[in-house]
């Protein structure tokens, strides 16, 4: 076979595989999302007036609460079990991303005995740019606390033993945007002062022509016909005011920029171009004058009616200025999703060092800005300890659009996090995925037509992950936010990955590459606070070149205002 030959059957495997994929993915959202009773949503509702806030869906709302569909007697992890026969549908030989092989049981526990990357030297600099040739780091534990805990499953009796598999990355991930559009929108108007960072519910049409009449653009003269021109008398054409007069031909009159321009003028000419002879009181042109030159016509960035931004527009500053000036005094836009976290752990402390086996909280502080600059209203994070009693009232009493969670994902002996959803009969859509790390990661939704539940995993980076794969794109669907464009770059070096599982490494961009980063353990927070991105690597590793997924982080293009405009 040709060196081109080769080309050519590899670009067809990978298309073959991104088809693959995208059919795992549809058949994974579609069999769950049907088990909660969702349909796609048409549209959003109309703000009720000026100042509306969201309410609950009406009765006739085309989303059924999960107790609809599924009869009272079947397991909250039905969706789940859905997910995961959609995921296992496909083959394990054309799912490049699934956490299952032929010869793999279903695992609802990471992977042991991965070899972690040797670090560096304590006294390198961080971040330190990593080749990444040792094997992958080791799995995460079965246990989702940060702080260690068992590693075995619960006996089948256990409310654990219901966790048969985990659900392919890409499909976990689909899955959780998609259930993040079937729900209806709501709608509400915000004047313009507090509209920053939320998404238009309505297109932005143009109130009137932009500019509304001709001005000049340019400090100058303007003339009529051809020179030289007699100056008239006076303190020339300001903006905001000034004679609206008609300028006779052979004439010319002092103008500021964006001074309407006066009837009948043919153009502008700046100060620098021209000459004025105060004592014959006429004016030269320094260069040849061309008609309309440095005038704005009406009309000329837009006509009244014309649409400026389309529905779903996150609104920015320029999207402000833009509004302000087509006449706008309020935009229509979604509420910003609202979000309870709740971190559990009775190890974390709140400030100080660690000591006698307690640790600092650190997903505490951490998620709530970036769930703000995900465009949520996140609540202050209120810390649980491990208590189930007290989960549960924090859940079933929240009346926020996604709720989070932090540690408590697996089957430690304190993991309440399964047991209270089964007890408050929750529909668990995806229980573990196929990731490292953050495999013990899970997406429910509540009762009775109530928010959903992302679990993430206690270790930090593997928390991150969590975030990444479920709570991002579900926050992007609730909020109407356009879907985030793929896109791919090359690794310089061989990146090992898991035997079964996706892997996200943190990475940071060097001109067309990016460079995978050391310390990226699932407890380790260093490689990721360097980070720009994290690079999805399939199962297997990639060699040298290859080309692989990123997903960047909030603020890797972020202008200075986004972390401030969300609070």
């Amino acid at each position: 076979m040709t060196a081109h030959e080769r080309e050519a059957a590899s670009a067809d495997g990978g298309r073959s595989t991104e088809e693959e994929r995208a059919a795992e993915e549809e058949r994974a959202v579609d069999q769950a999302l049907a088990l909660v009773g969702h349909q796609p949503r048409a549209g959003h509702r109309p703000p009720e007036g000026p100042g509306a806030t969201p309410s609950k869906p009406p009765p006739s709302s085309p989303v059924s609460p999960p107790s609809a569909v599924s009869p009272p007697s079947s397991s909250p992890s039905s969706a789940a079990a859905a997910a995961a026969a959609a995921s296992a549908s496909a083959g394990p030989e054309s799912r490049p991303d699934s956490g299952l092989t032929p010869s793999s049981p279903a695992r609802s526990a990471q992977t042991p005995g991965a070899a972690m990357p040797s670090a560096p030297a304590p006294s390198s600099p961080a971040p330190v740019v990593s080749p990444l040739a040792a094997p992958a780091p080791a799995a995460d534990s079965a246990s989702s606390r940060s702080h260690g805990g068992s590693s075995a499953d619960r006996p089948a009796s256990s409310p654990h033993a219901h966790r048969t598999g985990s659900t392919a990355w890409h499909a976990a991930r689909a899955l959780a945007e998609s259930l993040g559009r079937a729900a209806p929108l709501a709608a509400h108007r915000l004047p313009l002062d507090r509209a920053l960072g939320h998404v238009l519910a309505e297109a932005v049409v143009a109130l009137t022509d932009l500019p509304s009449f001709d001005t000049s653009a340019m400090d100058g003269w303007a003339v009529a016909g051809p020179g030289p021109w007699t100056v008239k008398e006076g303190e020339g054409l300001l903006a905001g005011r000034g004679s609206t007069e008609p300028l006779p031909d052979g004439q010319a009159s002092r103008i500021a920029t964006g001074a309407r321009l006066p009837a009948d003028a043919t153009a502008v000419i700046r100060s620098e171009h021209a000459h004025c002879d105060e004592a014959k009181r006429l004016l030269y042109a320094g260069r040849e004058v061309v008609q309309g030159q440095d005038i704005r016509p009406r009309g000329q960035e837009c006509r009244s009616g014309d649409e400026l931004l389309p529905a779903g527009t996150v609104v920015t500053p320029p999207v402000l200025g833009l509004a302000a000036a087509a006449g706008y005094d309020a935009l229509v836009a979604v509420p910003r999703p609202r979000v309870d976290v709740f971190v559990l752990g009775d190890e974390l402390l709140t400030s100080g060092l660690p000591y006698d086996g307690l640790i600092r909280d650190a997903l505490g502080p951490m998620l709530a800005p970036w769930l703000r600059a995900l465009g949520a209203e996140v609540a202050e994070p209120r810390r649980l300890g491990d208590e189930a009693g007290a989960l549960r009232q924090a859940l079933v009493s929240s009346d926020a659009d996604l709720i989070l969670t932090t540690g408590g994902t697996a089957a430690g002996p304190v993991d309440h996090v399964h047991p209270v959803l089964a007890e408050i009969g929750a529909d668990l859509l995806v229980d573990g995925v196929a990731v490292r790390p953050g495999h013990p990661m899970l997406l429910a939704r509540l009762a009775e037509g109530g928010p959903c539940l992302v679990g993430l995993p206690g270790n930090p980076l593997a928390a991150v992950s969590g975030l990444l794969t479920l709570a991002e794109p579900l926050l992007r669907g609730i909020a109407g936010r356009p879907a985030q464009d793929r896109y791919r770059a090359p690794v310089p070096q061989e990146v090992h990955g898991h035997p079964h599982d996706t892997r996200l490494i943190p990475v940071v961009h060097r001109e067309d590459s990016v460079v995978p980063l050391h310390y990226n353990g699932p407890a380790m927070l260093r490689g990721i606070a360097a980070a720009d991105g994290l690079a999805v690597v399939p199962p297997g590793g990639v060699r040298s070149g290859t080309e692989v997924e990123i997903l960047d982080l909030p603020w890797a293009s972020a202008s200075p205002w986004t972390e401030g405009c969300f609070t």
